[in-house]
């Protein structure tokens, strides 16, 4: 469950609450491709799970069916804290249904080719926000009505930052500065919001026995980590190399969140360049405070929604004009430039290349409010939408509640969660 907690001055905090239970937040994956074709080697299934990570799913399906992973592809992460429907292929997979305690799998055609992101269009939404009071309902009401012209910053959102430890330090930035043993440390000792149990006694054992590899292999139980500190036993300054034995999706995940804080304050800075003050409002994200726009002019809303800012790294040319001093007096403040945001000595993790929208708009968004029935002082509001892909379902839930009203602030960020349908 998430808590929004707005912050202002002089009036009591009201609290309205997303994800009581799975049902309150709801995703169904928009296939593009046709159901129920019989032909090609690649079984397509309907995966509907509840209260389970996208990736969590697919390790048990592979479990059950003693299948490798690498025989299963997908389209886009889900949201853990959530009922969810998506799609996937299993090559030679078989025809008949799983069913779980938290997850169904049905067989519904074949593909030619495995089912990836190019295979969808983005995300259907049911979200319920609840314990509303009632301005707090009405506020949400009118940011509704603003959401169609004003667009939405496309930011990345606190799902992406996962890996950000409570020092609020990126592991990418420390290796794209040469900062190796840094990155190491950053990546397994450093303690995390959603770090489990045995995680934490783990980054514990390694931040006392830093240093001397022997002690610390002795103190650790079996895991990955204790088999990074093995090698380092034996090569006790090679930090490189031992960062380079990290499992290839965590040092992606590494990556793509430095990149995506990088974005989100390239987007930020220029909306701050493109609206007045009185036309944005800041809301506290996980790593960053970031402006969200409203009451836009028609000829700001136009040159918003027709930019597209592009993901930083070496390989994405910078655009023409006042948006290439903005990224690159964002890169600048992380002591980098832009030909330096390459992974160097890592030959299976890069930086995605390419442009991003900096606004996307909500399609067929509906709100309906009732008595909340766990709260039945309040109200709730449930809000149905759908969103293209990489869009992120909380930056609406951020607009249309108190945390995107003028002196609110986002205290206390959502907790961690996997990337609602990220491509």
């Amino acid at each position: 469950m998430l808590d929004f907690l707005p912050r202002l001055s002089g009036r009591p905090r009201s609290i309205m609450k997303l994800k009581r239970v799975p049902e309150d937040f709801q995703v169904e994956e928009l296939p593009l491709v046709p159901l129920g074709e019989p032909r090609g080697p690649f079984v397509l299934y309907r995966l509907t799970k509840r209260g389970l990570g996208t990736l969590e799913a697919i390790e048990s399906i592979c479990r059950r069916w003693n299948l490798p992973g690498r025989k299963v592809s997908y389209g886009g992460l889900k949201d853990r804290h959530a009922q969810t429907i998506q799609y996937l292929t299993i090559f030679g997979g078989p025809e008949w249904p799983l069913h779980e305690n938290r997850l169904d799998l049905e067989p519904v055609g074949r593909l030619a080719e495995p089912y990836g992101p190019a295979h969808f269009r983005g995300n259907r939404f049911h979200v319920v926000i609840r314990d509303l009071t009632p301005e707090a309902l009405e506020r949400a009401r009118e940011a509704i009505k603003g959401v169609p012209t004003d667009g939405l910053p496309n930011y990345f959102d606190d799902q992406r930052f996962g890996s950000v430890g409570f020092g609020g330090e990126f592991i990418a930035h420390a290796w794209l500065r040469g900062e190796h043993e840094k990155a190491l440390r950053l990546a397994i000792a450093d303690p995390n919001p959603s770090d489990r149990p045995g995680t934490k006694v783990e980054k514990a054992i390694l931040t006392e026995h830093w240093g001397d590899w022997n002690q610390a292999k002795a103190a650790l139980d079996r895991s990955h980590a204790r088999s990074l500190v093995t090698y380092l036993v034996d090569h006790p300054t090679d930090f490189r190399g031992a960062f380079a034995r990290l499992r290839r999706e965590l040092r992606s995940l590494y990556f793509s969140a430095f990149q995506s804080h990088l974005w989100n304050l390239i987007l930020g800075r220029w909306i701050e360049r493109n609206t007045r003050e009185s036309q944005r409002v800041k809301v506290e994200f996980k790593v960053a405070r970031l402006p969200i726009q409203r009451g836009l002019d028609p000829d700001q809303a136009k040159q918003l929604a027709e930019s597209r800012i592009p993901l930083p790294a070496s390989r994405t040319p910078l655009p023409d004009g006042p948006l290439s001093n903005v990224a690159q007096e964002v890169v600048a403040e992380f002591g980098l430039t832009w030909p330096e945001l390459r992974v160097k000595h890592l030959k299976d993790v890069f930086f995605s290349k390419g442009t991003r929208p900096a606004l996307f708009f909500p399609e067929h968004l509906e709100g309906v409010d009732a008595i909340d029935e766990l709260a039945p002082r309040r109200k709730k509001l449930s809000l149905s939408f759908e969103l293209p892909k990489g869009a992120y379902a909380t930056l609406l839930v951020k607009r249309v509640t108190d945390a995107a009203e003028p002196g609110f602030d986002m205290a206390d960020p959502p907790e961690t969660l996997e990337a609602e349908g990220e491509s």
